[in-house]
């Protein structure tokens, strides 16, 4: 990892910290944090499938340290950047990247925190509990990813130009 990479994770990593404590419509047990999924978009475009899912994990190691978080940050975040990631690492397209992160947190994420959160915090809801939450915060957040980075010229903040 370049110093440019991580100085951009840091940087991300605190946008969606900070995003979560004013963005965010709870559910239930599952909060809507939209700013994470944005987050994921922009990380997957510009640091790639790895530098994506590392700052997800960041993301959601300090939102449950300060206690602006719950263990469902983790799946919920590092499926969708993963899978994103990987998605725009393969195809160089956007919109293919924005699915990805919805199909990766919407719907694989949904139906893994239903035994995540059996497990590791005792709770005895079905899938139709995660999924309409995980799919709206997904779906919501990285529209929002992708207008930001419609605006940035992509030729600047691009992994191709990290690596330089």
């Amino acid at each position: 990892m370049n110093t440019r990479k991580l100085t951009l994770m840091a940087m991300l990593v605190a946008i969606a910290v900070i995003g979560a404590s004013f963005v965010s419509i709870p559910t239930g047990v599952a909060r809507i944090f939209p700013i994470q999924h944005a987050v994921n978009v922009i990380a997957a475009v510009t640091l790639g499938p790895v530098g994506a899912v590392l700052t997800a994990f960041v993301t959601g190691l300090v939102r449950l340290l300060t206690g602006t978080g719950s263990l469902l940050a983790f799946p919920g975040g590092m499926i969708g950047a993963l899978l994103a990631g990987f998605v725009y690492w393969k195809t160089n397209k956007l919109r293919w990247t924005i699915l990805g992160e919805v199909i990766g947190t919407g719907i694989i994420a949904s139906l893994l925190a239903v035994p995540y959160a059996a497990i590791f915090m005792g709770s005895k809801f079905g899938v139709f509990f995660f999924l309409p939450a995980f799919f709206l915060s997904s779906l919501v957040g990285s529209a929002i990813g992708g207008l930001i980075l419609r605006k940035v010229p992509l030729n600047q903040v691009t992994n191709q130009e990290l690596t330089r």
